[in-house]
């Protein structure tokens, strides 16, 4: 064989590049109860796609002109497929020390993302940037990175996913946000822009990884990262699922599923899901459940702004996005947590079209000292003209409430929107138990029983909220039985596949993370 030589000699290379940064780094990365790179690839693509790009980039040592070894460089990069379908994958080696990232690895892969119109997924395990690079290098240096322009458009047309798989920090931390999809796990991962060092050099704080950017902070604290994961596995699980909702890019429809669900299923439960007493709280999952095809509702960002539950399901085995208010957490309304993880949401599903359902029972905007502290005032128009600006098909349907300017987002001036309404809905500018005392306040005063004198106007105008009152006048297009939700939203869904499919391609209003 004429090349021999060379094949032996590329074959070593490979070998090389397998061992990643040496069996020490590799145990220690197993004492730390994480997997290594090369597992991690295994696990989160389908068997035996992965076709790797740049296996060979790293940091070579010769002697006498002859190879003695290569140390790979910090990131694997290449084509997969998760769920049949082709996918960029990104991954750091955290096993790898002193070499740093050779060649933008990370760059081309993400450019590669974008040409080629594929989902784009990172592994992220790296602590972002260091001084020892000064030393390197002999200089400081203007901070830029030849990875991040470019993203801005990539979010824009195709899924972005990060995982956080270890202590991501700087640079990697944010591109952990830089996604429409975020995931941690559980005891494992931490996100911050700078580690317990910069915050003990800036501030004089003494503060561990774990309590500065573990779940406590960025899943349940902030809604930084969007789902908490049990495990590694259970975190490419989650990632596989989430873009088993999605198309490849925003010029492709979202694939459709056989369920096996029928959509002209009726549930009775429906009939009596919401109570009576306006007082009473219910479970906004079992609605869920009882309207989405069975077992295809994955929620998203579910530990963060929890007085609204959003996710993707699927209706008749299409791809939808579902909204509904969460009468256990702050009565359901919206404060500025709700409406930062909303307004998210809503772009997600305009920018991959998706079609929009939201069962609304909504209060209005969380009211208090507190929320008033956090702005929710700018929140809330944030909120309104983020829902403006969707083109998708919507519907509505009003289970019990809508109050206030927090209600008017439920709605667009499209004749692509539908909305219905069950008969325990109930409406208006403010509450009237709260109203009445505003309103009526001199009549009240001067009543000869104040107390009887408010009870008897809230009586009158109790007697005005009939949701049959409000359709009689069509300010309300349809009021429904329950039981019918399922095939009526299988019948707008079916519906709105046309409208989608001429609304391929980039929107209008660019994603923002």
């Amino acid at each position: 064989m004429v090349w021999e030589p060379e094949i032996e000699e590329l074959k070593l290379r490979r070998e090389f590049a397998a061992r990643m940064g040496g069996e020490e780094s590799v145990a220690f990365q197993h004492g730390r109860g994480k997997l290594t790179i090369r597992e991690r690839i295994d696990r989160i693509t389908d068997k035996g796609t992965f076709k790797e790009i740049g296996g060979l980039t790293g940091a070579a040592t010769y002697e006498n002109n002859k190879l003695v070894n290569v140390k790979p460089s910090t990131s694997a990069i290449g084509l997969c497929e998760m769920n049949g379908r082709k996918v960029v994958l990104n991954g750091d080696d955290f096993t790898v020390r002193g070499v740093g990232s050779i060649g933008n690895k990370a760059g081309f892969a993400q450019k590669m993302a974008k040409d080629w119109r594929l989902p784009y997924v990172r592994m992220l395990d790296a602590p972002g940037g260091s001084v020892k690079t000064f030393e390197t290098i002999g200089r400081t240096y203007i901070p830029t990175n030849p990875v991040t322009p470019g993203i801005e458009q990539l979010l824009c047309q195709v899924p972005v996913v990060s995982a956080a798989l270890g202590s991501v920090a700087g640079l990697p931390a944010v591109d952990a946000c830089l996604s429409h999809f975020s995931v941690m796990v559980k005891g494992l991962s931490q996100v911050f822009p700078g580690g317990p060092p910069v915050v003990k050099a800036a501030l004089g704080i003494d503060i561990t990884k774990e309590e500065l950017g573990d779940e406590r902070t960025q899943v349940f604290g902030t809604g930084v990262i969007d789902h908490l994961a049990e495990s590694e596995d259970d975190a490419f699980e989650a990632i596989r699922r989430f873009l088993s909702y999605l198309p490849s890019n925003v010029w492709e429809m979202a694939p459709r599923i056989d369920t096996g669900d029928d959509p002209e299923r009726r549930e009775e439960s429906l009939l009596s899901a919401i109570p009576r007493n306006k007082r009473r709280a219910y479970d906004a999952y079992k609605i869920l459940e009882a309207v989405l095809d069975k077992d295809s509702f994955f929620e998203l960002t579910a530990n963060y702004g929890r007085s609204r539950i959003v996710g993707l399901g699927r209706i008749n085995g299409y791809s939808t996005g579902i909204m509904i208010n969460n009468p256990k957490r702050l009565g359901g309304s919206m404060d500025v947590a709700a409406g930062t993880k909303v307004i998210r949401f809503l772009q997600l599903c305009d920018t991959f079209h998706l079609p929009m359902v939201y069962l609304a029972d909504e209060p209005g905007f969380m009211v208090g000292i507190e929320q008033q502290r956090q702005g929710i005032l700018r929140a809330g128009a944030k909120m309104l003209t983020a829902t403006l600006r969707t083109q998708m098909p919507w519907i509505s349907v009003i289970i019990r409430q809508l109050y206030g300017v927090a209600g008017q987002c439920h709605d667009r001036p499209s004749g692509m929107f539908k909305r219905v309404a069950w008969p325990s809905g109930h409406w208006g500018s403010m509450h009237i138990s709260g109203g009445v005392s505003a309103a009526y306040k001199r009549v009240i005063a001067e009543s000869d029983d104040p107390v009887a004198k408010e009870k008897e106007i809230e009586a009158q105008l109790n007697l005005l909220a009939s949701p049959f009152r409000t359709a009689e006048a069509f300010n309300i297009e349809d009021i429904m039985d329950p039981r019918d939700t399922r095939p009526m939203l299988a019948e707008f869904i079916e519906m709105a596949q046309p409208m989608l499919q001429s609304q391929l391609g980039p929107t209008s209003t660019p994603y923002m993370p």
